[in-house]
């Protein structure tokens, strides 16, 4: 059985929401999963893990929110070569760096040798039902890259 960990920051509970549908399709999809919040969690611990989700919200004019700076730069000596990984996270367009926050997530993931295997997604303010499929479709898709080698791109 694959070992797969989700780590989130939620502040308003958009992200919350998608971390809760992302988490129920790597359950459908048979696959046993740690969820944590980033204040929670250990940056090393993600060495332990074949598949790495992440979500944040985006602060600000396009940064990481403060739950997630420590955990960010606790990261940087990691070498995660071999896991598989996608990023997720709720925004807002009336800024002008929609979503950054998945991007520099996924960047660092990419620095530090994981595979990322879907683009990152990003969901507008209050997930709507067609949005947690998506999730949901999300956490499946994980799985499949995790057991099966598979990358998908949206």
């Amino acid at each position: 059985m694959a070992k797969i960990i989700l780590i989130y920051a939620s502040m308003s509970g958009n992200t919350e929401e998608m971390a809760d549908a992302i988490a129920a399709g790597v359950r459908e999809a048979g696959e046993d999963l740690t969820v944590m919040e980033v204040t929670d969690a250990n940056a090393a611990d993600l060495a332990g893990y074949d598949g790495i989700l992440l979500g944040a919200y985006t602060w600000g004019d396009g940064e990481l929110p403060y739950e997630f700076l420590d955990f960010y730069d606790d990261m940087e000596d990691l070498d995660l070569s071999g896991t598989k990984a996608a990023v997720f996270g709720s925004c807002d367009s009336c800024y002008a760096q929609v979503g950054k926050a998945v991007d520099i997530l996924v960047d660092r993931l990419r620095e530090l040798g994981s595979e990322i295997v879907q683009d990152g997604l990003k969901v507008e303010l209050t997930p709507s039902d067609l949005d947690k499929e998506l999730c949901r479709a999300f956490g499946r898709n994980l799985v499949n890259s995790v057991v099966h080698g598979t990358t998908v791109q949206q």
